[in-house]
């Protein structure tokens, strides 16, 4: 029986040297079968990290939120006559805020060992960046679209964080500036903000501050990656 490798992935940039370890890079390299959140995505990232890379002797999954439980159980298959596989996000790591979970648990299901490979997670590394509290927190991914629920939860959160617990999330980067918005409106002036912003990115800037600075001087967040963390 083969092995699922947990491939990490630059998150944008392609200075790859910079985040992903030379023994991560030769593993992926030696690699012919992968499932993946997007076929183009991954493809583009392989033949960054080897110009060489022969796409066409590789095998594709697709597996996104859009992929039905009935299609997933072949996937598996070559791993099961002995090959290795690696699974692959489109940005950082596999299973975090990504669909990659439902692979590793059907994997552990039918015994099949998974070996995570060690590189960037844009959470881990706005939390430890933040000066927050990196004992108790919660990261809790996307929150709420529609103003009213997004109100509700951001409510939610900031009472946890204001208990110690500091809070982690995300939005996509074309609604950046609508959360930053509504947190600025709604959390207290004393509450802790850090804006972590394209990590590991030439135009990286993470900065925490209490909501009442930030209201002097909002930043503009549209179309970049952010994580946020209250506290």
């Amino acid at each position: 029986m083969g092995s699922i490798y947990l491939i990490p992935v630059t998150l944008g940039g392609d200075d790859f040297l910079k985040v992903i370890p030379e023994k991560v890079l030769t593993i992926t390299r030696s690699l012919r079968f992968f499932i993946v959140e997007d076929i183009r995505s991954a493809r583009r990232y392989l033949r960054l990290i080897d110009k060489a890379f022969p796409i066409d002797e590789c095998e594709f999954f697709v597996l996104n939120e859009h992929t039905a439980e009935a299609d997933i159980g072949h996937y598996l298959d070559h791993v099961l006559n002995g090959s290795d596989m690696g699974l692959m996000s489109e940005a950082g790591l596999p299973g975090i805020a990504d669909p990659g979970a439902r692979i590793v648990a059907m994997s552990h299901q039918k015994n099949i060992n998974i070996i995570p490979l060690s590189g960037p997670s844009s959470i881990i590394l706005a939390l430890i960046s933040s000066g927050l509290n990196g004992q108790n927190f919660s990261f809790n991914g996307y929150l709420p679209v529609k103003p009213a629920d997004r109100a509700a939860r951001l409510r939610q959160l900031e009472k946890k964080a204001r208990e110690g617990y500091a809070q982690i999330f995300m939005e996509t980067p074309y609604r950046n500036q609508q959360m930053l918005e509504s947190i600025l409106e709604i959390c207290r002036p004393d509450t802790n903000l850090c804006i972590a912003s394209d990590i590991t990115l030439p135009t990286e800037s993470i900065r925490t501050m209490k909501i009442s600075e930030w209201r002097k001087k909002p930043p503009v967040l549209k179309g970049r990656l952010v994580i946020f963390i209250l506290q």
